[in-house]
């Protein structure tokens, strides 16, 4: 209240070792409530006829909206620098589970 801009509040992020290291996922399912949205990451191997859940995040509806806004900037950046990404094409075979 003196007048002077306030200071943004640095927050210190740790990562523990196993988020670190990162998981790979080559499918995504998306469902919600009112409340919240659940994106889960999986690994699905055709040969096997299964997959795995790698990865699962839930999240407010309007924190949803800052992910797709984030996304879509940084879609943007690679493909000036990358160019254009081709999206991938969805399976050509129904693997029996539905999210």
């Amino acid at each position: 209240m003196n007048g002077q801009p306030s200071q943004p509040q640095q927050i210190n992020i740790k990562i523990e070792d196993a988020v670190l290291k990162g998981a790979y996922a080559n499918a995504m399912g998306v469902s919600h409530s009112k409340e919240e949205f659940t994106i889960d990451f999986m690994n699905i191997y055709p040969a096997q006829r299964a997959g795995i859940v790698t990865a699962r995040v839930i999240t407010s509806p309007g924190h949803v909206k800052r992910i797709m806004k984030a996304l879509e900037e940084n879609i943007k950046k690679y493909e000036q620098r990358f160019g254009k990404i081709e999206e991938a094409s969805a399976p050509s075979e129904d693997f029996g589970f539905k999210a």
